[in-house]
């Protein structure tokens, strides 16, 4: 059997490392970049006995109009993981809200196992951190194989898709937005992908999927102000937390308990989860206040939020937005047109432009901008003044 995998950058490479170490014949086309594998015109006058292809990629790609049967590098990392899963295997996709809700189940899980997400690989309950690598199908692969060696359990986030071979596949959220050069839904990409887990926990707008066990998250928890409460079998109760009162932890929160009910296990310790690093995490340096909303969802909505909530706990505090992107690529980028507006909006007192390709030009709204090629650099170089706020909102990989 000879196989071929397009995409040699998103996580191929991995896939055709394992494949090969079963023993398979595998070809790989750097549909991208072009300069890794073998070449297009190669791969078209070669017999393949099946193509593995990102879910990204364009479908007028001529690889996958060559008679060959495709199937995504999502289904291929599910097949390598195999039919002896970490067991419980929880997985993870969904626009936003990944990383936090994979971080609050884990604080509910028994014993040991493995977190992986966008901030890393880790061990618990030790919290080690054991690699750091990016969501894409392949990276499952690795701290699927630690889990299962330590008969522990296994959370894994995952972009654009799951593995399918979870006990519970987890949807965080219902937006949806263009992949495959426009010409794909990332949530049906996604959804497809969810069918073959076990159990699946939706969000409450997803409806007409086709699955024997699929759970809303409404149906099972709920949040007013800062108490969720819920309800499942066996298991009710309510927990409270400062930290629902921002969207970006009430609805990883709400989604994390009513995962926890479905399996077995009483949320209420989430009445102690603590906010992430990147994920409005406050500390005070030199009488300075900084608000940490960098990661890899940042955006308008997520920024506007954060100036919101640190204005709410130092009013009358003169505000430094550090906005932008950081050099590194992230899967969705933080487009100029909403930087600008995120800016408009919040009408900081000091600004600091992150890696953007644009010549912003605000006038003498603020004279004294400047421009930082990364986040590690903008914090170091930010001026510490006693009582002001330094709002990090930089896309990037945390």
């Amino acid at each position: 059997m000879r196989l071929l995998i397009l995409d040699t950058i998103h996580g191929g490479g991995v896939i055709a490392s394992a494949l090969r170490e079963q023993g398979l014949s595998v070809d790989c086309v750097d549909v991208y970049r072009g300069s890794d594998g073998i070449s297009i015109e190669t791969a078209q006058n070669t017999r393949y006995s099946c193509c593995i292809a990102p879910v990204h990629l364009d479908p007028a790609h001529p690889l996958l109009h060559a008679g060959i049967p495709v199937i995504s590098h999502h289904l291929a990392a599910g097949m390598l993981i195999g039919d002896n899963p970490p067991e419980p295997f929880i997985e993870i996709t969904g626009e936003r809200g990944k990383t936090t809700t994979a971080f609050a189940l884990a604080h509910l899980m028994p014993e040991r196992g493995v977190l992986h997400s966008s901030s890393g690989t880790i061990r618990y309950p030790e919290m080690e951190m054991i690699s750091r690598s990016s969501i894409t199908p392949a990276s499952l692969l690795a701290p699927a194989a630690e889990a299962r060696a330590m008969n522990g359990w296994f959370i894994g986030e995952c972009s654009l898709g799951v593995s399918g071979r979870g006990d519970l596949g987890i949807l965080t959220s219902d937006t949806d937005y263009r992949i495959a050069n426009g010409k794909s839904s990332a949530l049906a990409a996604k959804l497809e992908h969810l069918k073959t887990c076990k159990q699946l926990l939706l969000p409450d707008g997803i409806r007409g999927i086709d699955h024997p066990d699929q759970h809303r998250v409404g149906a099972i928890a709920s949040c007013d102000d800062t108490t969720v409460t819920y309800e499942y079998k066996q298991i009710s109760g309510s927990f409270t937390n400062p930290l629902l009162s921002l969207k970006g932890y009430q609805e990883p929160l709400t989604c994390a308990a009513a995962a926890a009910c479905l399996l077995g296990t009483d949320p209420a310790p989430l009445a102690r989860f603590n906010a992430l690093p990147g994920r409005m995490r406050i500390w005070e340096e030199n009488g300075c206040i900084f608000v940490d909303a960098s990661n890899s969802g940042t955006n308008r909505e997520t920024t506007r939020e954060a100036a919101a909530y640190a204005r709410r706990n130092h009013p009358g505090s003169p505000l430094h937005l550090v906005i932008g992107q950081d050099e590194h690529a992230v899967c969705e980028n933080f487009a100029d047109a909403d930087i600008r507006m995120a800016i408009e909006e919040i009408e900081p007192d000091k600004l600091t432009i992150v890696q953007r390709n644009q010549d912003y030009d605000f006038g003498s709204r603020y004279p004294e901008s400047d421009a930082k090629r990364s986040l590690d650099e903008a914090i170091r170089d930010a001026a510490r003044k006693p009582g002001s706020i330094i709002l990090l909102a930089v896309k990037t990989w945390r």
